[in-house]
């Protein structure tokens, strides 16, 4: 069972156990309250939270949508 969920992990990512570390460096107050709904998609609620996400072209848009108040660098 747990091989079929690496599976899909995988297929989904593209290449397994790609991951970027997302910090929020700036703050969220002055900026669209859309931009604000982003940063909580990603995981980020306090300024240099880090979070680390597996690198999709899903977690790249939303990166790319608020890439102003972000440091994106990869992870290990």
């Amino acid at each position: 069972m747990k091989e079929k969920a690496e599976k899909n992990r995988s297929r989904k990512s593209g290449k397994p156990g790609k991951r970027i570390a997302i910090t929020l460096r700036r703050s969220c107050i002055g900026h669209p309250e859309k931009h604000k709904r982003v940063a909580i998609g990603l995981g980020l609620r306090k300024l240099n939270q880090t979070v680390v996400r597996l690198d999709t072209p899903e977690i790249r848009g939303m990166v790319h949508r608020i890439s102003h108040l972000l440091e994106v660098r990869e992870a290990g």
